[in-house]
């Protein structure tokens, strides 16, 4: 099979949103949509009166009408909500979710696949984390349905992902083992999830997706090849130049006088070991460089992966003014990107982009979790799961077990990632605050808004990158 040689990476909740993959994809390169926090992204789409319609539009082709108009009924607002009352929350997922969010998460992946895919017959690929595990099956379910072409997997070693894929192909039930921060042996748990329960009707095989598994080392690449439970497609090899989350340094963490984590040779990835594996791979990180691209193809890469120079591009899913203040503040090189390793819950490394309007204010917000894709589940004395996250409010992480040192410095990113493309959830004191990322390699979007030019396009990006 011939891949594609350019990668979209899929950025944030909502920046690589359907416009932004079809865009990509029509231009002959793979284009890919977030996975992460669709329910609510559709959720709040609807409350804004769907506009244009593009979701009902998209809605319209779900197999089951029925679930179409529960989530019609609870979310969807003629003419939008207004601009100061809140979002109608989304339930936030357990091991047992209720059935009216599993079928909300269902519609809203194959929403947006299906909208990424329509009227063109180019390649659409869907990212999730592996960390965000427990919406992960009914995703991949609601991807499947509209036919995604790729499935990219990172945060994590998606080990079970290739046959989950193979099995949710033939609507089987499909399980998950829970990753439980204090379970001991034998105390392991599953999230499991039967297609059955969504009365899909005319239930014909769907079409296996490709598996790229995102990594930064040789170990977790030949472990994924070797051991995982179905077929791993390819890899994505992820320098921690790259935006978002970063793989943690190996060895012992050690800091520079910002506080930014130091890399090294023992982060550096053996192409000659990866080349070894038979499977193809694609170089990320710093890489939106035609000369990159064609290094990376000298050294035996399928291709590359790009995301920053996508992430502030017309049809990408940012706000507008935050495009506009970015795009502004490149131009007078007054933007910073450093790698915060506490910001995030999840413990990793977090690129944090700081300019000169904030918008990565929400470190003085009132600690709230009512999103919780980044929680950590843990064991309660009880034996029943209990879900915890160090950016919620202090004394209730405290009362869940959690430690105070671990709060110092954490950040909520998942309210602050749906206020980046202009969903914020309204509060007492005002809207939730943006937090940008972005990879280093952003001066690379310089070229594209010279001599007075406010904006460009995903065709521009690309067919730079072809040269």
């Amino acid at each position: 099979m011939t891949h594609p040689q350019i990668i979209q990476g899929g950025m944030g909740a909502g920046v690589s949103n359907w416009k932004l993959a079809k865009a990509v994809s029509q231009m002959g390169c793979l284009g890919v949509v977030s996975g992460t926090a669709l329910d609510n992204i559709l959720a709040r789409r609807l409350q804004l009166g769907d506009p244009k319609g593009h979701m009902r539009r998209a809605m319209a082709h779900f197999p089951n009408s029925e679930i179409v108009n529960r989530v019609i009924d609870k979310y969807f607002i003629p003419n939008g909500k207004n601009t100061t009352d809140p979002f109608k929350p989304v339930p936030l997922f357990s091991d047992h979710p209720n059935s009216a969010l599993v079928e909300l998460t269902v519609l809203a992946n194959f929403v947006e696949v299906f909208l990424a895919k329509e009227k063109h017959k180019g390649l659409v690929g869907i990212n999730y984390l592996e960390k965000i595990q427990l919406p992960n099956l009914p995703s991949l379910y609601g991807a499947m349905l509209a036919d995604v072409d790729y499935v990219l997997m990172g945060a994590g070693i998606p080990r079970e992902i290739p046959g989950v894929l193979d099995s949710l192909s033939q609507h089987k039930k499909s399980s998950l083992k829970i990753h439980i921060e204090n379970a001991r042996k034998g105390e392991e748990k599953e999230f499991n999830f039967d297609p059955a329960h969504l009365n899909i009707p005319n239930q014909s095989r769907l079409r296996r997706p490709l598996f790229l598994a995102i990594v930064s080392s040789v170990t977790l690449a030949t472990a994924l090849a070797r051991k995982s439970t179905g077929k791993v497609d390819g890899f994505i090899i992820e320098k921690p130049s790259a935006g978002g989350h970063n793989a943690p340094p190996r060895g012992a963490l050690t800091c520079t006088d910002q506080g930014e984590p130091i890399y090294g040779p023992k982060d550096e990835v053996d192409l000659d070991k990866i080349r070894k594996l038979g499977l193809p791979f694609w170089m990320a990180g710093s890489y939106a460089n035609p000369q990159k691209l064609k290094d990376a193809l000298e050294q035996g890469a399928a291709g590359i992966q790009v995301g920053t120079v996508f992430a502030f591009c017309e049809e990408s899913g940012l706000d507008d003014q935050i495009k506009q203040d970015f795009l502004k503040q490149l131009e007078k090189d007054t933007i910073e990107v450093v790698t915060d390793p506490i910001a995030s819950p999840t413990g990793f490394p977090f690129k944090v982009v700081q300019m000169e309007r904030e918008h990565t204010t929400n470190t003085q917000r009132n600690r709230t979790c009512d999103l919780g894709y980044l929680r950590t589940t843990y064991l309660k004395a009880n034996g029943t799961l209990g879900f915890r996250c160090p950016s919620e409010r202090e004394d209730t992480y405290l009362k869940k077990g959690g430690t105070i040192e671990a709060t110092e410095g954490r950040k909520c990113l998942c309210n602050a990632l749906l206020a980046n493309i202009g969903l914020p959830q309204q509060r007492i004191d005002g809207p939730e605050k943006p937090l940008l990322t972005a990879g280093d390699d952003i001066d690379v979007i310089k070229q594209f808004v010279q001599k007075e030019k406010t904006s460009y396009s995903a065709q521009e990006v690309i067919c730079y990158l072809q040269g």
